[in-house]
């Protein structure tokens, strides 16, 4: 599940925790509510954000006999 939380600290700062996407494409969901909120001052990857998207795959072999009756 994709979560996005924000902290709105009473000095105005703003921490932002993303959990649930995996690798870069958190910045892209992320970016525009970023740009509306102000500068990004610091940015922490987590381990979600260099882990990779599994993609499984499997190759099968098939072979005919065929006879010459």
């Amino acid at each position: 599940m994709e979560t996005l939380e924000f902290i709105i600290y009473p000095d105005g700062r703003v921490k932002e925790t993303v959990t649930g996407i995996v690798g870069s494409s958190c910045q892209e969901v992320t970016a525009a509510i970023e740009e509306q909120l102000g500068v990004v001052v610091k940015r922490e990857q987590t381990s979600d954000y260099y882990a990779q998207n599994t993609i499984e795959s499997a190759t099968v072999a098939t072979q005919s006999n065929y006879s010459d009756w």
